[in-house]
């Protein structure tokens, strides 16, 4: 009983940080849209995050600030990658344990 209840506090703690990781690389995101010209809605907000063309470098401006920002959006999507990984390596030992 009491090694499921970590199982469930371990993913519940990397599903916050995943979560939490992805709207900050979204929040920079905007802000390189921001930078680039990209056109806003009629009320005056950002229409959606292009966060692949962003990590990307497509139609992004060239300026080193906006490019810095740029590079903060490809590391938080490093990063949610890296908690993929780092999970399904959980999983692995995790069902590994229960089998024995």
């Amino acid at each position: 009983m009491q090694g499921s209840v970590w199982f469930y506090v371990v993913c519940a703690i990397w599903a916050v940080a995943v979560v939490g990781a992805l709207i900050r690389a979204t929040r920079f995101t905007y802000m390189v849209e921001a930078r680039s010209g990209r056109p806003l809605l009629r009320n005056g907000l950002p229409g959606f995050a292009n966060i692949v063309p962003v990590a990307l470098n497509i139609g992004v401006a060239r300026d080193e600030e906006t490019q810095s920002l740029r590079r903060e959006v490809v590391k938080r999507l490093l990063m949610i990658l890296g908690g993929f990984v780092a999970f399904a390596l959980f999983l692995a030992v995790a069902g590994q344990g229960e089998a024995a």
